[in-house]
């Protein structure tokens, strides 16, 4: 079960004036962004994913998991590589 919730901005900005955020912590470094820094920005939404059973190797499930959580992600990251450089070379007639 995930403890991640979502707010608008003005929700945030409430729940600032109520005291109801943490402080940012001691060591935090702030950033001053430029004027303009968002304006371009654009919500990018992620692909939809299937859920599948898959049955690899297991030197190759291990080699993914030496670099801890995340292994699947790293997986799929891997196999779209391969995908995106396959529909790249692929040149039709």
């Amino acid at each position: 079960m995930s403890n991640i919730k979502t707010a608008s901005l003005d929700e945030l900005r409430a729940m600032k004036e109520r005291g109801e955020l943490l402080p940012p912590k001691e060591n935090t470094t702030k950033i001053d962004m430029p004027d303009g820094f968002w304006d371009d920005a654009e919500i990018v939404s992620r692909p939809s994913k299937t859920s599948v059973h898959l049955r690899v190797n297991t030197e190759i499930l291990e080699f993914f998991k030496e670099d801890g959580k995340g292994h699947l992600t790293r997986m799929n990251a891997v196999l779209q590589s391969y995908v995106d450089a396959k529909k790249n070379r692929y040149t039709p007639s």
